[in-house]
Parts: C-alpha cells; sequence; structure tokens
C-alpha cells in the first residue's frame, strides 16, 4: 500500500464526489433532451466523467482509501432543481441552463478544493485539473442551446 499526505487523500475524495455529482445530473436531464447533437455532447461528457472517476477510484485503492458520496443536501437541491425546471419546461434550453449552472459550480468547488490542499500530489492536482478543464468543456459546449 501506497503512502499518501493527507491533502492528496482529501481532494482525491472530493474530486470523485464532484464526479459522482456530474455523472448524476446528466443522467438525470438526458431523458429530456430532444437535439440528437446535445445527448450526444451530454454522454460523451458523461463518458469522461466515469473515465476520470474510474482514475480516482484506481489512485485511491493503491492508498487504501474509499471515495467519498456527494453532499446529500446538495444533491437533492440540484434534484429538485432540476425536476422543477424541467416540469415547467422541458426543452434543450432548460437542460443547456441546468447543466450550465452545474458546470459553474462543479467548476468553482473543484478550484476551491485544489487551494484548500495545496500540498496535495501532483497526480491528484492533475486530476482535478482534468475534471475542472472537462467541466469547462461541456458548460463551453452548451452555449448553443441556451
Amino acid at each position: 500500500m501506497a503512502v499518501a499526505n493527507q491533502d492528496t487523500i482529501e481532494l482525491l475524495k472530493e474530486c470523485n464526489a464532484g464526479v459522482k455529482m456530474g455523472v448524476d445530473s446528466i443522467a438525470e436531464v438526458l431523458d429530456h433532451v430532444q437535439s440528437s447533437n446535445l445527448k450526444q455532447l451530454l454522454n460523451s461528457s458523461k463518458e469522461e466523467h466515469q473515465k476520470i472517476g474510474s482514475e480516482v477510484h484506481q489512485v485511491l485503492n493503491r492508498y487504501d482509501e474509499s471515495g467519498k458520496e456527494p453532499n446529500p443536501m446538495a444533491k437533492s437541491m440540484s434534484w429538485l432543481k432540476t425536476s422543477t425546471k424541467l416540469a415547467v419546461s422541458p426543452a434543450d434550453e432548460t437542460v443547456a441552463d441546468l447543466i450550465t449552472d452545474g458546470c459553474n459550480m462543479g467548476v468553482k468547488s473543484l478550484i476551491r478544493y485544489r487551494n484548500r490542499y495545496p500540498n496535495a500530489s501532483e497526480a491528484a492536482r492533475s486530476i482535478a485539473g482534468q475534471l475542472i478543464d472537462s467541466e469547462q468543456l461541456l458548460c463551453k459546449s452548451m452555449q448553443p442551446y441556451l
């Protein structure tokens, strides 16, 4: 078993929670998407998040650590907002708006955690950077649908 400093473990756990939140959020809206292009973008991003999530799990397993679930309150609030907005306006524009908000919150949180854990390993910081980049790319790809 490898040994990691606590900053590395904490940053990886936050990345794990962020990946789960992203995958769950995308899955929640997919059935409401009408555009095949938008559906493809979301599926592609979901796969990218799952790939990063697998990488996070592999690294955490090397340190004999487990992942972290998203904050239950944040998850509940996200579900409520998504359900309410899609019930009122079940359109691609609404999906793009929800995904954009989620990406912005994810990027902000991940950058905050990367700053909070400055002694995390370069590998952990790189994984956080990949996730941030993935979120920013998804956000930008939503712009034509807003």
